[in-house]
Formats: C-alpha cells, sequence, structure tokens
C-alpha cells in the first residue's frame, strides 16, 4: 500500500493505545476523531484537532480541507465493526485508508461471556432499524448486539417478547475495557456505552429455509403460496451482494425470503396497489428484513430508474406488454428470471418465451389435505401454477 490519505487508529476505552499506535497519533499534524476519544489522548504540540462533522454527510468536504497533511483518526476498539473506518473507506476507496484495530467491544463481548465467534452472531443497531434483529431470533442463538444509544435494551426487550422469545436473557456489558467496566442483567441501569450479549430461549417462529408458512405473512389473497414460493427462490438462488426486483409483489413474501436468506443480500419490491405496498412494509417490519425497499407503481414503467438487478421475479403482471422483456435485459450477466402465470393467458405468453429464449417450464400443482365431512378427509387441490425460469448467459 502506498501513502494513505488517511490511518484510522482503534483506541479502547480506557484510552490506551499500543505504542505504534501512541507514535502515528503523536505524529500526526491533524487528529480526528469524536469529542470522547479527543479527550482520551494527551496533546501534541502544534496538532490540529477535530472533531467528525455533523451531519457525517458533509465527510467529503470536511476531509477535503486536509488533503496533503498527515492525518490520523481515532475511533472505539476496531474500526472496522460498525466504525467510521468501513465509512471511510466506503468513500475514499481501501487504498487510501490505513487501519490499526484495537481489541473490538465484540472481542470484549465474547470474551466477558465466553462465547466462541463461531457459537454467536453480531447484530448492529447502530443507525439500523432495531426490526433487523427479528431475522436472528431462534431458540439457543447467542446474539452480540452493537447498541445505538440507552434506549436500546428496552427496543430490544419489547421486541424479542413480541417475537415469542419473552423468556430470553438480555445482558448489558457497559464501558467493555474501561475501568468501569459493568455487567448487569436487563432491567437494569444502561451505561451510554454498552454491548447486549442476548442467550435466546423461547418458542416463537424462526427459519432461514426458502417456504415460511403462509400464515407468517399478512395477505389478502395476493401471495405466492409456500410450496411454490420455495420453488422460486431455489431458483432465484438468493446469493450476498445479490439484488433481486419483486414484481407485482402483492404481499413481498418473495423478497422478504430472498432478504432472509442472508444479511447482505439486497431487494426491490414493486407494487402498484397503495394498500398492497403498506403491508409489504409491515410484513418486512415483522419479518426482520425493514431494509426491503418498496416502489408503488406499475411495471414496467416503475422499474425504470431501479438499479441492474441479479434476480428478478414476476408474480404478477406478466401478461404487461414488454415487461418480461424489460427484466430479461435489464438482468445482471449470469442473472435469473423466474415468472409465474395462472391464467392461460399468461401460461401462452411463457410457452412462447420458452420457444424464443430457453429456460426452463413447470407447472406446478399442489394438493392439501382437508376434511370432506365426518370422519372422512381428502385431497384439496390449489391453482396449478406455470414458472418459467431462465438465466442470462455471461459473456
Amino acid at each position: 500500500m502506498g501513502d494513505p490519505r488517511i490511518t484510522v487508529v482503534g483506541i479502547g476505552a480506557d484510552g490506551h493505545l499500543p505504542p505504534a499506535a501512541a507514535d502515528l497519533v503523536a505524529g500526526a499534524e491533524v487528529l480526528l476523531g469524536g469529542e470522547r476519544h479527543l479527550s482520551l489522548v494527551p496533546p501534541a504540540e502544534g496538532q490540529e484537532r477535530r472533531a467528525w462533522p455533523r451531519p457525517l454527510s458533509s465527510l467529503a468536504t470536511f476531509l477535503g480541507e486536509y488533503d496533503g497533511r498527515r492525518v490520523v483518526a481515532l475511533a472505539s476498539g476496531d474500526p472496522l465493526v460498525s466504525g467510521i473506518g468501513t465509512t471511510l473507506i466506503r468513500l475514499l476507496g481501501a487504498d487510501a485508508v490505513d487501519v490499526v484495530p484495537a481489541v473490538s467491544s465484540v472481542a470484549l463481548a465474547r470474551a466477558r461471556m465466553g462465547w466462541s465467534a463461531e457459537e454467536s452472531t453480531v447484530v448492529t443497531l447502530v443507525g439500523r432499524d432495531p426490526a433487523a434483529l427479528r431475522r436472528e431470533l431462534v431458540a439457543g442463538a447467542r446474539i452480540i448486539v452493537l447498541s445505538s444509544d440507552e434506549a436500546t435494551p428496552a427496543v430490544v426487550a419489547t421486541l424479542i417478547e413480541q417475537a415469542g422469545f419473552g423468556a430470553s436473557t438480555i445482558h448489558v456489558l457497559g464501558d467493555l475495557g474501561g475501568a468501569s467496566e459493568t455487567r448487569d442483567t436487563f432491567p437494569c441501569p444502561v451505561p451510554r456505552l454498552h454491548v447486549l450479549a442476548i442467550e435466546v430461549t423461547g418458542s416463537g417462529p424462526a427459519s432461514w429455509a426458502p417456504g415460511l408458512p403462509d400464515d407468517a405473512f399478512e395477505h389478502d389473497g395476493q401471495l405466492t403460496k409456500r410450496d411454490v414460493r420455495a420453488s422460486a427462490l431455489s431458483r432465484l438462488a438468493p446469493a450476498p451482494g445479490e439484488l433481486l426486483w419483486d414484481v407485482g409483489a402483492g404481499a413481498g413474501s418473495i423478497g422478504i425470503e430472498w432478504l432472509r436468506a442472508h444479511p447482505r443480500t439486497d431487494a426491490v419490491a414493486v407494487e402498484a396497489d397503495p394498500e398492497r405496498a403498506a403491508r409489504i412494509h409491515r410484513n418486512a417490519e415483522v419479518l426482520g428484513v425493514p431494509r426491503l425497499r418498496v416502489v408503488e407503481g406499475k411495471a414496467p414503467d416503475a422499474l425504470a430508474d431501479l438499479p441492474q438487478p441479479n434476480a428478478v421475479f414476476v408474480g404478477g403482471g406478466a401478461t404487461a406488454p414488454g415487461l418480461l422483456d424489460l427484466c430479461r435485459e435489464r438482468l445482471a450477466p449470469g442473472g435469473r428470471l423466474v415468472a409465474h402465470g395462472v391464467t392461460l393467458e399468461t401460461e401462452q405468453l411463457l410457452v412462447a418465451a420458452l420457444h424464443t429464449h430457453g429456460g426452463e417450464l413447470t407447472r406446478l400443482s399442489v394438493e392439501h389435505v382437508t376434511p370432506l365431512g365426518g370422519r372422512f378427509t381428502g385431497w384439496t387441490p390449489a391453482r396449478a401454477v406455470t414458472q418459467w425460469a431462465w438465466t442470462k448467459e455471461t459473456p
């Protein structure tokens, strides 16, 4: 690596810096950081000190004032654990940022709890919707939560109880690595700086496998049913860093399950009906993926300004003129398109698409056992679904 534009140094809650990091901080022409971080470091002659700008959206302009100077920034623990180091790398690029980490709050929390990295999960709620925690709730889970502020433990406790895991234990680990370090079980006094360690107990619903029960979703009947949904998701193949368009989203079940597959997936649900769009928001919140973006509008017009997808699901409105062709064209190389139809008109369109573009055509017929009266039961068929799955060639 060449000379970085900025070096980010991790500092402990007690202000301790290893010798190499202390030399970097002392030798900086400009020292940046939060007000608390700056107060932990002894003054250095001739050194300019600045707290981060507020709002942080002006960071690029702020850093531009110090081009060509030796700039060091202070951050808590590991600057790449929900820290300023990640923000700076996204803004400036990895080659422009050098990171010198200290022990992270996550590592300290695991050490205090005796939890290995392999046996625990980290969720950050710093500047995030707390509903994201719901995805990780399953009996027996051990979760480290990076809190946003003193109100976070109460919000988390309420959320966990509503999800059916009210018997869980929430440990509040305060001022980790500092002289005033504390460990209490919530409810308790909450220090400004703290991490939560949650031992999840209860019987709430939890699954990352495709095909959540239909009653997990609020819906008005416009829902891709469980068995058919699982088939579609297996062909859409969610992967970290990839974007899905859920077109004609209905209750949003495909986009929601795509997001539940991995924390680094992304999805946009496109729905023309305002009531259904609002319902999608609620479903995403309850099922732990509030990051689902909902676009209210009619396809194909509503797709015009969306970023390029890696996968597209067309669950409704496939007969809209030009919709399937637009989705095929906009897909990234190697992208997957899955379209469903229950009408003869849509089925004819999908058969024609198969003959023109290839792919896979499947007819899905699902039957469930239901009471017939008295002591007898029988098979009740659901409406058959025609599924066209197509993958775009990679050059």
